[in-house]
């Protein structure tokens, strides 16, 4: 098959979730309606976090940005599929391909990140809580937040950058929604060893490390709360943290989600659903868990705009 050369590359062909032309207003007006929600709700948040003076500590700092994080992690894919749906289109330029890969990437490892640190802001908070206000100060939560972006930042231009340098052959066609990475260069005629070898490293790095500090700050957080005397002191520890805990079970089940369906099936559709769970229905759905979970979140938001 002859080669191209990638700056001849004008264009990617996003195949999308259906090539029925039946179901792409039905698909049009489910992911407009999920977009407003996600985009709603985790507005919602970040407005009362800035408004209500009660909620300006560390852990609703980082919940702020990672509402906004959420935001532009969604607003990464879904504008581009809702004009593709409006234009009755499913081409995206190969310019435009590249930045949704970076930014895709970027919010995604920034939304890794900030879970990471409110989890270790829950771990100071209950297993250190004399001390708390010593440690989460304002320099060192500014610090994190500083280097969860930096990092992500890093990620995110390695593994786009690393694209530029892939010759891609006259197949085009994404089975995808969007320009996915790992089905971006799988398209790609030259040698893609060091494009994969980078994608498993940032992986297992930027992937498992967060993961493995989650998991020691909650078996620290659980060994602490079970050495609590009083069933209600138990209950008030858990319940700083329930909601980051079912954001974090929801973020990396969904992600694992769509690793696996990558690896154990040849089927695209299967793994395109399994990235709408991850891309477009975790953030849409994390407002809804601080909100009904968060007695502080609630009466903020019933306070300013009930």
């Amino acid at each position: 098959m002859e080669l191209e050369n990638q700056t001849h590359i004008s264009e990617f062909i996003l195949l999308g979730l259906s090539e029925e032309a039946e179901l792409q207003a039905l698909l049009f007006g489910l992911f407009l309606s999920m977009y407003l929600v996600t985009f709603t709700g985790n507005l919602l948040i970040i407005l009362a976090i800035i408004m209500d003076s009660h909620l300006h500590t560390p852990m609703y700092f980082f919940l702020s940005n990672l509402s906004f994080a959420d935001i532009c992690f969604t607003s990464s894919t879904i504008p581009k599929m809702l004009l593709n749906f409006q234009m009755q289109t499913k081409v995206i330029t190969y310019q435009d391909c590249i930045t949704q890969v970076h930014f895709f990437i970027l919010f995604a490892a920034v939304d890794d990140f900030l879970l990471t640190v409110m989890a270790y802001d829950r771990f100071v908070a209950i297993c250190h809580p004399l001390h708390y206000k010593v440690i989460m100060n304002p320099k060192f939560c500014g610090l994190l937040l500083l280097g969860s972006w930096f990092l992500s930042l890093l990620d995110s231009l390695l593994n786009a950058l690393m694209i530029l340098h892939l010759s891609f052959c006259t197949e085009l066609r994404i089975p995808h929604f969007f320009c996915e990475l790992t089905q971006v260069v799988q398209l790609a005629c030259s040698d893609t060893f060091l494009n994969d070898l980078v994608m498993y490293v940032t992986t297992g790095l930027l992937g498992v490390a967060p993961l493995t500090g989650i998991l020691f700050s909650y078996t620290k957080i659980v060994s602490s709360i079970v050495r609590i005397s009083s069933a209600g002191g138990r209950y008030k520890a858990f319940s700083t943290c329930g909601s980051h805990l079912s954001v974090v079970s929801l973020f990396y089940g969904t992600s694992i989600g769509v690793y696996l369906s990558s690896a154990a099936s040849q089927n695209s559709k299967a793994s395109a659903i399994a990235s709408v769970m991850f891309s477009v229905v975790t953030p849409m759905l994390n407002p809804f868990i601080y909100c009904l979970r968060n007695k502080d979140m609630k009466q903020a938001i019933r306070k300013h705009f009930n």
